[in-house]
């Protein structure tokens, strides 16, 4: 197990109960997506595994101990004055990792989310889906074994997230991550994921928790299988209800 939390709140100095009781293992290897309604918990959640939010009660545990974390928002969060291989070797140069070492992993990361060639691009050169593909990146220079995602493909348009759900995949499987994904789409969960945990109205709590037998291949064609059209209805039942 890579990951556990256990009777997990977070209320929020403002009063807000945000999240929990949630307890959640999260094992090596697994892709596992966070779907609920807006404001359930899902992004806090993630932020407390990622040590950004601390929780109210209840713990986050590493049993094997805290491995090296990724995290991505869902805006891009890009230094609008440095070159895509500038920012993605960004967390690198703040750890003191040597220049060499640091552009060249920054290099095979951007080459790795299909931007080779575009190192020296500033981010206003860089359409939507570049920059995010440049944050990843970014996330994924530092060698992390738990990739943490938020809502990362929300604002781009569906033929990019499209391309960007193959290539997270592709990453996902070439790079032997384990990653958490927060988003509110069911098509989107249904295709990325090996588990989709299903969230309750705020304070978030988890009402499903859906495995599923294969593990997701960057193919798009399986958008149109009946075990995609399956597996995307027991998701959208487990949100009914966790709404009611």
């Amino acid at each position: 197990m890579l990951l556990q939390l256990s009777h997990l709140t977070k209320t929020f100095a403002n009063g807000v109960s945000a999240l929990g009781p949630v307890d959640l293992a999260v094992a090596r290897g697994e892709f596992v997506s966070l779907v609920g309604p807006s404001g359930c918990g899902k992004s806090t959640a993630l932020r407390v595994m990622a040590g950004l939010v601390s929780p109210s009660a209840g713990t986050v545990e590493f049993p094997d101990g805290r491995p090296e974390i990724g995290f991505v928002f869902q805006e891009p969060t890009l230094m609008p004055w440095a070159t895509a291989l500038e920012n993605a070797r960004l967390a690198l140069s703040l750890k003191g990792v040597a220049r060499d070492e640091a552009d060249a992993r920054a290099r095979a990361q951007l080459a790795a989310v299909g931007l080779s060639g575009f190192e020296n691009a500033f981010p206003r050169e860089l359409s939507g889906g570049m920059k995010m593909r440049v944050s990843i990146a970014r996330a994924l220079a530092a060698q992390p074994k738990l990739l943490l995602l938020d809502e990362p493909f929300a604002a781009l348009d569906e033929q990019t997230r499209g391309e960007l759900n193959d290539h997270l995949i592709r990453l996902w499987r070439e790079q032997n991550l384990t990653v958490v994904f927060v988003t509110h789409s069911v098509s989107e969960s249904a295709y990325l994921s090996t588990r989709v945990v299903v969230m309750s109205q705020r304070p978030g709590r988890i009402v499903d928790d859906i495995a599923f037998s294969r593990a997701p291949e960057p193919d798009a064609s399986r958008r149109f299988t009946a075990e995609f059209t399956d597996n995307a209805k027991r998701i959208s039942a487990a949100l009914r209800g966790g709404a009611a």
